[in-house]
């Protein structure tokens, strides 16, 4: 390609550089925007213009909002005796989509790795320890992933709290709803027969 198409070739990377975009799809999505110029790529690029600029991050639990404290923490409705950690944003609107958890949040931006070189110091790890003191606070559930990693976040969380004075859970694992035994994993299933509970 020569030099005339160099925008175009930046905005293809640029696309294939979001999560689950390939090169194929972000060219596909490239024509897409430049074939509607006036009624879809100036529009969004203005409106991506705007959310860089409105949303920003709950200095409370890391949640993206154009509010902050965010709607959630500002909210009278909520229950402020109960936090729920997530590893991300994207988990917490996950709970928040089921409409079954009425409390509050708290957003680590990630997971213990050490892989990954990622320590307590990288996550928002502090800030649910300063929260955790709170005399209101009665439980923090831990709703991290059930990976190797998942696994050692909450760990180190739950042993840097006050377990006498605060409940201290973690969601469920095993047998998701309408899942059958032969097509789980091994690991599913142990988890699944350890966690049992009383029909």
């Amino acid at each position: 390609m020569s030099n005339r198409y160099g925008p175009l070739e930046q905005m293809i990377k640029m696309l294939s550089s979001l999560p689950g975009l390939g090169q194929r799809s972000a060219r596909r999505i490239a024509l897409h925007l430049l074939s509607k110029r006036s009624s879809l790529m100036v529009p969004l690029a203005n409106m991506l213009l705007q959310a860089a600029h409105d949303i920003t991050e709950c200095e409370i639990c890391g949640n993206l909002d154009a509010h902050n404290p965010c709607n959630i923490c500002q909210s009278a409705k909520r229950d402020t005796s109960s936090i729920c950690v997530v590893a991300q944003v994207s988990d917490l609107w996950a709970i928040e989509r089921t409409q079954s958890f009425r409390g509050t949040y708290h957003v680590l931006g990630g997971l213990l790795s050490a892989l990954d070189g990622i320590g307590p110091q990288d996550l928002r790890i502090e800030g649910l320890l300063r929260r955790a003191e709170d005399e209101n606070l009665q439980e923090i559930i831990l709703a991290l992933s059930a990976t190797v990693d998942g696994q050692s976040t909450a760990h180190y969380i739950s042993d840097h709290l006050d377990q006498n004075r605060l409940k201290v859970t973690r969601l469920a694992h095993g047998v998701p709803v309408g899942g059958e035994l032969d097509y789980l994993d091994d690991g599913t299933i142990t988890t699944a027969l350890k966690s049992r509970s009383v029909n």
